[in-house]
């Protein structure tokens, strides 16, 4: 089976084993599903490739660079053979993939698509819209529906808030005691 084939010369650098990227499984799987993206278009260019050679020759421009007569023949077989090598060396590792999500028991709500039109936010957390728009108590719509992520964002800028308030009061007693120590000051040597 060739994954990462010998028939692919445009990759130059050796990739590192799958094992020695990270000891988990999951980074492992991470890993190899990158490797079928890689393989599905090298799957394609080998169709694209495969289907010029059935082409007519006299079809063929100056710069494809196709092969003549039997060994255009040949060529369209080799290129085939590894298309159904690359396309089943995909299919098992989108099925190791899959058994791995089911072993690990990962619920289906967390590899979900996001909906049509998503666009993550500039942060990477969003305070989800009041689930009531017209409803002007917007405290209790958001955290029902947030995540820690969001909830984080929230306690700290309410901690932020407390810290700022806390602060203009300390600074107005002592302004407060300054000006209380001053009148009393200036009543005890008047």
């Amino acid at each position: 089976m060739a994954h990462n084939g010998s028939g692919d010369s445009s990759s130059s650098h050796v990739e590192p084993n799958i094992y020695e990227i990270d000891p988990s499984r999951t980074a492992r799987q991470i890993y190899a599903l990158g490797d079928v993206e890689k393989d599905i278009s090298r799957l394609l260019s080998l169709a694209a490739s495969s289907i010029s050679l059935l082409t007519l020759p006299q079809t063929d421009g100056p710069d494809d660079n196709l092969s003549q007569g039997d060994e255009r023949s040949e060529q369209f077989v080799l290129e085939v053979s590894e298309y159904f090598e690359r396309l089943d060396a995909i299919q098992i590792a989108i099925r190791s993939s899959l058994a791995h999500i089911r072993q690990s028991r990962i619920a289906p709500s967390a590899i979900d698509a996001p909906p049509p039109g998503f666009v993550p936010s500039v942060t990477g957390a969003d305070i989800p819209p009041p689930t009531n728009p017209g409803d002007g108590n917007l405290s209790n719509s958001t955290t029902e529906s947030c995540g820690l992520q969001e909830e984080r964002i929230e306690r700290d800028a309410w901690r932020g808030a407390l810290d700022a308030l806390t602060r203009i009061r300390d600074q107005r007693s002592k302004e407060f005691k300054e000006n209380e120590d001053m009148a009393d000051a200036t009543a005890f040597t008047g």
